[in-house]
C-alpha cells in the first residue's frame, strides 16, 4: 500500500526528477516507510511506501525488471502473488525478494496488458515500458484503490491523490461544471471528470496507455460486473459461500505487520473478525460509537458499540472504541476535506476517525465493506418504484430515484444565473442511461430489475464508498483491505440467484430512502429481507439474531444534530450569503431547502452535508 505519482513530458524537455520528487512528497501519509523516485528521458516515476510485505530493500518501489526495460510503481495488494509466482518461476523468472510488486513486475513484463486480467486484488499501478516507449496505467475491477490523471500541453500527470498534480507548473484549479451538476444530483459523480476541472479519475478496471509525444489513449475496460443469475441449489451455494468466504479472508490475512478488524455490530465484519481472530491471537478490533443524547427516531438505534463489545469478547479480541459527538464533525472538517479531495457517497467523517483509531495500533486493517452492493442488503432501493421503472425503462425510473440531493422541480434554479447558462442540465440523465445501458437489458423482468440495480450500485454507489475508504484510512498511513470482494467470491456472488439474495422480490414496495421512519416502519420485523443466503452461512460465525436483524448502516445521527446541536455551525458557515459556495448555488434555493430540514418537514441531511462538504472544498483548494 502507497502512494504513486509520475511525469510524462511530450516535449523533448527531460523529465524533472526534482519536481517529481516533491508530488511523492504530498502523498507521505499513505507511504511514511519510505521514496523512490526514477527519472530518465521524458519520464519520471515517483512512490511513497507503507511498507507491508517484504519490509526489506527488495520491497523497494521503483522497481526494476532485470532486464531493465519495465519501472513499476505500485500501490495496493495483490494477494494471489504467490501462486503467480510459482507460475513465474516454471516460465523462468527469478526472484530477489518476497514481494508482491516484485511478482507484478514479471508478471507485466511476461504478458504485457494481459497480466492485469489475473491479479486478485487492490491495485493501482503505472509500469514504463522502455524499449516500446509505453506508459501502462491500470485500475482493479472495482476501483479500490484510485488513480488520477491530469493531461496538459506539454505534460500528462497522474498520482493517487489530485493534490500531488496539484505541485506540478502546469496544473491549473477551476471547478468543473459537469462534475458539479453530477454530484447535486446524486450525491456521486457516476462518470470520470472530478470536482477538479480537467482532472480524471481512470475508471475501475480500466487502463489506459500513454506515449511521449502528446499520444494519449483512451481508457480501456478489460473488466466488469456482470449480474447474470444462473440456477442453483441452495444447500450447494451455501456450501460454496461460505469455502469462499473463509478462502478470501484467509487469502487477505497475508503481511509482514499486525492485521486488525474493523468490528461494528453487523454480522458482515463480525464473520471477517472471526476468521481472522482463528489465525491472530488477540486480533486487535475496532469501534466507532456515537454519542445519541440528542438523536431521535430511528437515529436512536445508530450506536453499535454494545453489539460490537459482544462481539469481540465472543472472538476475544483486543478491542478499541471512539465515541463521536456532534462536535466531532465541526473540528475535523477541514483536515477531512483536505484528505478526501474527490467529494463522494455519503458523511463520512466517521470513517476518518475510526481510521485514525486503527491507524495507531496496526497497518492494516480488514473491513465487511462490499458485502451489501454484492449480495442485495438495501432491499428498499431495489423495489423502490419498480413498477414505474417496468413502464418508462429501467434507466429512466431508477434515475428519478437516485436524484439524491435536489429536487427535480428546483434543479435548474438550484444553480446562480451565470452558471445555468454552462451547466449541461442534460448531463446526469445521459451518464446514468450511458452507464446502465453498458450491456445490460432494458427489461421489465423483475430479476433482471435487481440484477441491473447490483450492476449499478456496485459501479456507481461502491465505487464511491470505497474512494472515501481509501483516502480517509491512507490519511493515517491504514491499508483496508476487502475480503467480500476477493474475485472468487464476487464472481460466485454475481451468478447467485435473486431468490437467494431477496425474500420479498415479487413485492413492488415504495419507499423514501431519506424518509427514515418509513423505512423503519416497512422493515420492522426481526428477520428482515436482504442478503438471504449471506444471512444464513454467516451464522456460522455470528449469533443468529445478529444475522437476522434489520439493516445498520454506519452513519452518525446527522439528521437529529444538523437541526439541534450542529445548527449554529451550520449556519456559521451555510445561512451567510457570503459562503464561497454561493458563486455556484442560489442562496434563497439553498436556504429554503434546509429550512425544510430545520422545521422537521423534510430529511435534508444529505443536502447539508453536500453543501457543507463543497463550502469546504472550496476553502480548502480554490
Amino acid at each position: 500500500m502507497c502512494g504513486i505519482t509520475g511525469i510524462i513530458n511530450h516535449t523533448a524537455e527531460p523529465a524533472d526528477e526534482a519536481l517529481c520528487r516533491k508530488m511523492a512528497g504530498t502523498l507521505a501519509h499513505r507511504g511514511p516507510d519510505g521514496e523512490g523516485v526514477y527519472a530518465s528521458g521524458p519520464v519520471a516515476l515517483g512512490h511513497r511506501r507503507l511498507a507491508i510485505l517484504d519490509l526489506t530493500e527488495t520491497g523497494q518501489q521503483p522497481m526494476i525488471s532485470s532486464d531493465g526495460n519495465l519501472i513499476l510503481v505500485y500501490n495496493g495488494e495483490v494477494y494471489n502473488f504467490p501462486e503467480l509466482k510459482q507460475e513465474l518461476i516454471r516460465k523462468g523468472y527469478h526472484f530477489r525478494g518476497h514481494s508482491d510488486t516484485e511478482v507484478i513486475v514479471n508478471a507485466l513484463h511476461c504478458w504485457g496488458n494481459d497480466a492485469i486480467k489475473r491479479f486478485n486484488g487492490m491495485f493501482a499501478l503505472a509500469a514504463w515500458f522502455v524499449n516500446e516507449g509505453r506508459l501502462l496505467l491500470a485500475r482493479d475491477r472495482y476501483g479500490i484503490k484510485p488513480l488520477y490523471y491530469y493531461h496538459s500541453a506539454d505534460s500528462f500527470l497522474f498520482a493517487s491523490e489530485v493534490k500531488a498534480l496539484r505541485q506540478h507548473p502546469a496544473f491549473r484549479f477551476g471547478v468543473s461544471n459537469d462534475a458539479l451538476i453530477e454530484y447535486f444530483s446524486f450525491q456521486n459523480v457516476f462518470s470520470d471528470v472530478t470536482l477538479f476541472e480537467g482532472v480524471k479519475l481512470l475508471p475501475a478496471g480500466h487502463y489506459m496507455e500513454v506515449f511521449p509525444g502528446k499520444k494519449v489513449n483512451e481508457p480501456v475496460c478489460y473488466w466488469d460486473f456482470d449480474f447474470q443469475s444462473v440456477p442453483m441449489q441452495k444447500e450447494e451455494a451455501l456450501e460454496e459461500l461460505q469455502r469462499l468466504f473463509e478462502k478470501a479472508v484467509e487469502r487477505q490475512l497475508i503481511s509482514d505487520v499486525e492485521v486488525g478488524a474493523y468490528l461494528s455490530g453487523g454480522m458482515d465484519s463480525g464473520g471477517i473478525t472471526c476468521v481472522a481472530s482463528r489465525q491472530f491471537k488477540n486480533l486487535k478490533s475496532f469501534t466507532a460509537g456515537f454519542d445519541l443524547s440528542s438523536a431521535s427516531g430511528l437515529e436512536l438505534n445508530f450506536d453499535e458499540r454494545e453489539r460490537s463489545e459482544f462481539l469481540s469478547n465472543l472472538y476475544k479480541t483486543e478491542h478499541y472504541e471512539v465515541v463521536l459527538k456532534a462536535g466531532d464533525m465541526e473540528r475535523v472538517m477541514p483536515e477531512l476535506t483536505t484528505h478526501l479531495e474527490d467529494l463522494r457517497v455519503g458523511q463520512s467523517y466517521p470513517n476518518y476517525y475510526i481510521s485514525r483509531l486503527a491507524g495507531r495500533f496496526v497497518k492494516v486493517c480488514l473491513s465487511g465493506a462490499g458485502g451489501d452492493e454484492l449480495f442485495a442488503g438495501y432491499p428498499w432501493r431495489y423495489y423502490h418504484n419498480t413498477a414505474e421503472g417496468y413502464n418508462n425503462g429501467f434507466a429512466d425510473g431508477y434515475f428519478k430515484y437516485w436524484q439524491r440531493l435536489v429536487p427535480d422541480h428546483l434543479r435548474e434554479s438550484f444553480f446562480r444565473p451565470w452558471l445555468r447558462e454552462k451547466i449541461d442540465f442534460d448531463r446526469p440523465a445521459t451518464v446514468f442511461r450511458h452507464l446502465l445501458n453498458n450491456g445490460l437489458p432494458d427489461t421489465a423482468d423483475p430479476k433482471a430489475f435487481i440484477n441491473n440495480s447490483l450492476y449499478f450500485e456496485s459501479k456507481t454507489f461502491l465505487h464511491g464508498l470505497l474512494l472515501v475508504e481509501d483516502k480517509l484510512s491512507m490519511a493515517h498511513g491504514l491499508e483496508t483491505r476487502l475480503p467480500f470482494l476477493d474475485n472468487d467470491l464476487v464472481d460466485f456472488a454475481m451468478k447467485l440467484p435473486v431468490e437467494l439474495k431477496l425474500r420479498d422480490w415479487e413485492k413492488m414496495v415504495n419507499v423514501n430512502e431519506n424518509d427514515l421512519f418509513s423505512k423503519a416502519k416497512q422493515f420492522k420485523s426481526p428477520s428482515t429481507d436482504g442478503k438471504i443466503l449471506l444471512r444464513e452461512m454467516l451464522q456460522k460465525y455470528v449469533p443468529e439474531n445478529y444475522c437476522n436483524g434489520h439493516k445498520q448502516g454506519f452513519s452518525a445521527p446527522d439528521a437529529s444534530w444538523f437541526k439541534g446541536e450542529s445548527m449554529d455551525y451550520i449556519k456559521k458557515f451555510l445561512y451567510r450569503k457570503d459562503a464561497r459556495i454561493y458563486d455556484f448555488i442560489e442562496p434563497s434555493i439553498a436556504f429554503k431547502l434546509m429550512d425544510e430540514h430545520m422545521a422537521g418537514q423534510m430529511n435534508r441531511r444529505l443536502l447539508i452535508w453536500s453543501l457543507l462538504s463543497f463550502e469546504w472544498w472550496l476553502r480548502v483548494f480554490e
